[in-house]
């Protein structure tokens, strides 16, 4: 008897059913080490006769295991697969490519990328060809852009001076000094910023607690919020300031006080005026914060130049920081100078007559005095109905000449 070498020594004899897309079913039996290329072709006699002498039949079909929905590899064997027998094959056509875009797409396509692409080196070069050199001076660049904060403390210190003229010119000074008196005898740390009160009890601090931490912190949120933290768990921090305990006593002595200074006032207006523009100054006396004073002082530096930075910068201890590594400016007596009276800046603030109405208010004289002392105040005195006007202005002029 004649056996076919293929026969003998063939795999094992897998059966396989088979199915198509197109409800077609039948079994197929195949060797382990049949190709899949192979099966595909069995397949392709089996359900589409006459169709194989296309070439491109074989690649357009492709065998998909139905329980595990991998798509069959041609090249490898139906073992390499880990096909069993009785399994399920699909066989399912291809499903076609997209067409090739047409050529005016792809141009319009890539046009709208060019529109969106921004311009490199060469084209920026190349289209400013034409314009004529200019050679600019950066430092000074730099320094017309001012700093408002910087320049608004110049503008204060001068309008201060005029203001202060303006009040002693005025025949019912006296009567007017009498309430800007009433007004420093009230304790400026008896106000609170009620935006940063709101935003500590928002954050869950008790209300004295946080009225206690903003008096401590020049209203500064940030350094209060700091404040809590750490005193957390002391029980001190619910004890009220000194300034608090002696109100009353504090109240009794400014009767004494104002009953002297209208004697006094009735004998010579000019030295009321006088003393009080000395007890304004004197309110504009710096204070260093003491702990950001040995926070700089461990850090290497000058007691002295720790309070001069400090004073500069407000209290804030990265500024003062900065200060200290930079060029130290601007100078602490650069602070108590105003602005060139001459210059366009001042000439057009004095001209404004809000302004000029705002200076005849001791209100605006102290509201100046105390945005020198701490400029974290300059919000609230914005937001008086009295002294807000005047400062909009102030800084609608610096912006307006600053770009011009």
């Amino acid at each position: 008897m004649f056996v076919q070498e293929e026969k003998i020594f063939a795999g094992r004899v897998l059966r396989l059913h088979v199915c198509t897309m197109e409800g077609a079913e039948w079994l197929e039996e195949v060797t382990e080490d049949m190709t899949l290329e192979r099966l595909k072709e069995r397949c392709l006699k089996h359900c589409a006769h006459g169709s194989l002498e296309d070439p491109k039949s074989l690649t357009h079909h492709k065998l998909v295991h139905a329980s595990t929905e991998r798509v069959l590899s041609d090249t490898k064997t139906v073992a390499e697969e880990n096909i069993q027998d009785r399994d399920v094959l699909l066989l399912i056509k291809k499903r076609a490519p997209p067409p090739p875009p047409k050529m005016t797409d792809v141009s319009a396509e890539e046009k709208r990328k060019q529109d969106q692409k921004a311009p490199d080196k060469d084209a920026i070069l190349k289209a400013t060809a034409g314009l004529q050199a200019r050679t600019t001076d950066r430092t000074i660049a730099h320094h017309n852009m001012r700093d408002f904060q910087t320049e608004l403390r110049k503008i204060l210190v001068s309008l201060i001076e005029v203001a202060q003229k303006l009040l002693a010119l005025n025949p019912d000074a006296v009567e007017l000094f009498k309430k800007a008196n009433a007004m420093l005898d009230e304790d400026e740390e008896d106000r609170v910023d009620e935006v940063a009160l709101r935003h500590l009890t928002e954050m869950g601090f008790p209300e004295s607690r946080a009225v206690k931490a903003l008096r401590l912190n020049h209203m500064s949120v940030t350094q209060a919020m700091e404040w809590l933290i750490e005193h957390a768990d002391d029980p001190a921090a619910d004890t009220p300031l000194p300034s608090e305990n002696a109100s009353d006593a504090a109240g009794a002595s400014a009767s004494e006080d104002s009953r002297s200074s209208q004697g006094a006032a009735a004998e010579d207006p000019k030295d009321e005026l006088t003393e009080i523009f000395k007890k304004i100054r004197r309110k504009r006396e710096f204070r260093p914060d003491p702990r950001t004073v040995i926070a700089l002082m461990e850090m290497g530096f000058d007691e002295k130049e720790v309070i001069d930075a400090l004073r500069v910068n407000n209290n804030q201890q990265d500024a003062a920081c900065e200060w200290l590594l930079g060029d130290k400016k601007p100078s602490p007596e650069d602070l108590d100078k105003g602005i060139d009276t001459s210059s366009p800046l001042f000439q057009a603030i004095l001209d404004n007559p809000v302004v000029q109405l705002g200076l005849t208010n001791p209100k605006t004289l102290l509201a100046f005095e105390d945005m020198l002392e701490n400029p974290l105040n300059s919000t609230q005195w914005m937001n008086d109905p009295e002294t807000g006007p005047v400062m909009l202005q102030i800084s609608r002029i610096f912006q307006t000449l600053n770009r011009t």
